[in-house]
């Protein structure tokens, strides 16, 4: 989530009743005090569900929310530090990849997870990464010996295309957080994942 229309506990309210199985929290921009107490208050709303709380670039922001992981991209902690500062069990760490030599150094660092993008333009960065496209993505998400999660530009009208490449995940900012009504539009995009899945 990433200054969403609805609000941040709105959002992550809808994303629960969705059953949304990764949430992730990005404010940039904000003071650490700021980033901190809307974590707590989204882990209020994802605790017990089935929704997994994501802090994005800061671990010791993760680990004081007691969110359920954190997601590092390429500049920020290596992942060996932030899994010694917070070694706490079941913890999940992802890790951006921009490229191929990026992803195959990530899969050595074994997290649970990468983000692979950004396959389409995006705004979301003020220093965007350059344009992965559908073919790079689609190598890149078959070769990773771990999940990959297509990122960057998704939204209702191209998604299908990305599954149909290989994504098995997909992450996406403004196609929900855009939006007065989160739960719609999670809930077309699920609805594209399932029909292509079921025709795949």
């Amino acid at each position: 989530m990433t200054d969403p229309v609805a609000g941040y506990e709105a959002c992550a309210a809808a994303a629960v009743r969705c059953g949304v199985r990764y949430l992730q929290l990005r404010m940039k921009r904000a003071p650490r005090d700021a980033v901190l107490d809307t974590a707590r208050r989204v882990r209020g709303i994802t605790l017990d569900s089935d929704t997994l709380f994501i802090i994005n670039d800061d671990v010791t922001i993760a680990r004081d929310a007691d969110a359920d992981g954190v997601h590092l991209g390429q500049r920020d902690l290596p992942l060996d530090e932030a899994r010694r500062l917070w070694p706490a069990p079941g913890k999940r760490f992802g890790l951006s990849t921009h490229n191929e030599q990026q992803a195959l150094l990530a899969s050595r660092l074994s997290p649970d997870y990468i983000g692979v993008g950004p396959v389409f333009a995006t705004p979301a960065k003020a220093v965007p990464d350059p344009v992965l496209g559908l073919e790079r993505m689609a190598s890149i998400v078959r070769s990773s010996p771990v999940a990959a999660v297509a990122i960057g530009g998704i939204d209702c009208g191209n998604l299908a295309e990305v599954l149909r490449r290989g994504a098995r995940n997909f992450c996406v900012v403004r196609a929900v957080n855009r939006r007065p009504d989160p739960e719609t539009a999670i809930r077309e995009l699920q609805g594209i994942w399932i029909h292509e899945r079921g025709s795949g």
